[in-house]
């Protein structure tokens, strides 16, 4: 670990790999660590003066990353674009949205893990249903669709028709979730993102520049959210 001087300071982790022939620095949108690889025979001092040199882009990247909410009962989270407040409630059941409270029985210390469930279940649903009508729409069919937490692309289509999409979705607006649906199924017609592809995803959804902006501009926020206990 080096500490790159300035305000803020960066700790930075020095990485030296065999398969590095220059120096590169990478800022993880996961956790925020600060990555300098070095080949393996590169002087420290010459590496630590490349990151200083691009310590205004590293501070950018790390001012872009999104803000650290721990979910936990009391606390606001967002499903289908609207703020609920996570109730950890003492009575037996599955978790339910009621009104602006997503409530979530049983032990309290197991409530953001059991809120995560219920919106992957609930994101499966919404998602499928989207998958579906736009599916229908374009008279084709996809083969399967399956849920990750992928934080460098929001869905994916395979050439032979499986669907992927990020359970995260479900704390978006409806729309945004609709648009990805839309725009992932266009690519059973086109595996391209030619104007072809994309007025195949206008015909889906008209409209669709509005939430592919707001994907743009607020989606990295969606994954600040940690259900981790």
């Amino acid at each position: 670990m080096r500490i790159l001087p300035g305000d803020p300071p960066v700790t930075l982790t020095l990485r030296r790999s065999a398969r590095a022939r220059r120096l590169s620095l990478r800022v993880s949108r996961l956790d925020g660590r600060v990555t300098l690889t070095l080949p393996v025979r590169a002087a420290e001092g010459p590496a630590l003066a490349f990151a200083a040199e691009r310590a205004g882009w590293i501070r950018d990247a790390l001012a872009e990353m999104p803000m650290m909410q721990v979910v936990r009962p009391d606390c606001l989270i967002p499903v289908e674009g609207r703020a609920l407040r996570l109730v950890a409630a003492g009575s037996r059941g599955a978790p339910r949205i009621e009104g602006d409270r997503l409530v979530v029985p049983g032990d309290p210390a197991r409530a953001a893990v059991r809120a995560q469930a219920f919106l992957k279940a609930l994101a499966r649903d919404r998602l499928a249903e989207a998958s579906d009508r736009h599916a229908a729409a374009l008279g084709r069919r996809y083969h399967r669709l399956t849920l990750r937490d992928t934080r460098s692309r929001w869905g994916s289509c395979t050439a032979d028709g499986n669907l992927m999409y990020s359970w995260r979705l479900i704390l978006a607006p409806p729309e945004v979730l609709d648009y990805v649906a839309a725009h992932e199924v266009a690519h059973l017609a086109r595996m391209d993102h030619s104007p072809a592809f994309w007025a195949t995803v206008a015909r889906l959804m008209p409209g669709y520049e509005a939430p592919r902006r707001w994907l743009k501009r607020q989606g990295q926020d969606l994954h600040g959210y940690r259900f981790a206990q």
